[in-house]
This record gives C-alpha cells, sequence and structure tokens, in this order.
C-alpha cells in the first residue's frame, strides 16, 4: 500500500490542485482564481522557453568534449575557471529553472562542485539583462555594491560547499530507468 501511495503522490497533488481550481471558480473565490492564472502564464512560459533550452543543451551535450569541460572549469581549473562560470552566467538570459539543465550538462561533464555553485549563484543574479534593468530602477551605485558583495559569497559558497561534498557519491539520471553513481568531488 505504501508504494502505492508513492508511486501515485504526484497524481494525488495534481488532482487535488485541479479540484481546489475548479471549486475556486465555481463559488467565485478569487485568490483561487488568481492562483490559477498565475499558474496557466508561467505554464506557458515555461512550455514555450524549455523546449529550445533542451535543444541547446543537448547540443552542448554533443558537441562540447568532456575533456574541455574539465580542463578550463573543472577541479584543477583555479580562478580561470571561476572567471569562466561567471562569464557564462553572466551572459545567460532567462529563468532560474533554465540554468538546471546546463548545471546537469557541466555535472556530467566533469565541472568541479565549487564552480558549479558558483554558476548557479551567479545565475541568479548577475545576469546582464537583470543587471541593466536593475541599474535603471536601483542606480549604479546599488548595483556595484550588491554585485560586489555577492559574488565574493557565492564564490565562498562555492568552495564551503566543495569542501562539504567531497567524496559523496551522486547518482546521475543516464536516460534510461536507472541510475548510475558518480564519484562526488
Amino acid at each position: 500500500m505504501k508504494q502505492l501511495a508513492k508511486k501515485y503522490q504526484a497524481y494525488v497533488w495534481i488532482a487535488a490542485f485541479a479540484v481546489a481550481m475548479i471549486a475556486s471558480f465555481a463559488v467565485g473565490f478569487n485568490p483561487g482564481t488568481t492562483v490559477f492564472t498565475n499558474f496557466r502564464v508561467s505554464l506557458v512560459e515555461m512550455l514555450s522557453f524549455l523546449p529550445f533550452l533542451f535543444i541547446i543543451v543537448g547540443l552542448f551535450d554533443v558537441w562540447v568534449p568532456k575533456e574541455k569541460i574539465q580542463k578550463h572549469i573543472g577541479h584543477e581549473s583555479g580562478i580561470k575557471g571561476i572567471a569562466l562560470v561567471v562569464l557564462l552566467a553572466m551572459l545567460q538570459a532567462g529563468p532560474l529553472y533554465g540554468a538546471f539543465p546546463i548545471a546537469y550538462i557541466l555535472y556530467k561533464k566533469g565541472i568541479s562542485p565549487r564552480n558549479l555553485f558558483i554558476y548557479l549563484g551567479a545565475f541568479s543574479s548577475l545576469k546582464i539583462p537583470m543587471l541593466g534593468i536593475e541599474i535603471g530602477y536601483l542606480g549604479i551605485e546599488f548595483t556595484l555594491a550588491r554585485t560586489l558583495i555577492s559574488l565574493p559569497l557565492f564564490i565562498a559558497i562555492g568552495y564551503l560547499m566543495e569542501r562539504f561534498l567531497k567524496g559523496r557519491q551522486f547518482e546521475v539520471f543516464d536516460g534510461g530507468n536507472n541510475a548510475s553513481p558518480k564519484a562526488g568531488a
């Protein structure tokens, strides 16, 4: 029974969401209809963004050799690797969920955990389009101060996470139904 509940847990949540939305429309519960509207807008945005992202990630996976990733942003990359992942994160656009497929491919190809966490941190707050908007609304002084505080924190978190994860084993999805173990940093 426990396995059956675990197997269908996601469907139960989807059904509960659908029932709550139908009930919200039936009784005119405005917060519920607002939730549905926001969900629909986010779903359309995600469905229009993800297919292109997966095509780009697939091409990156096929075209960029593992050795190049390991050489430039792998375990022995040092300051140059940090600069490259920050630059990669700054030049990308899109929502944060778009960074995770790229982070997965980079991890599969041998990026160091330090650089992986720095990439995710920089992607979340240092993208050039976002910095331009921030400068427009909050001024260049605020943006520079936030960037000069954020970047060293992301680098410190990267080093801490690399140390914390040292010697741990992680499972990497191999495209089939099985997961294959991959050694941590």
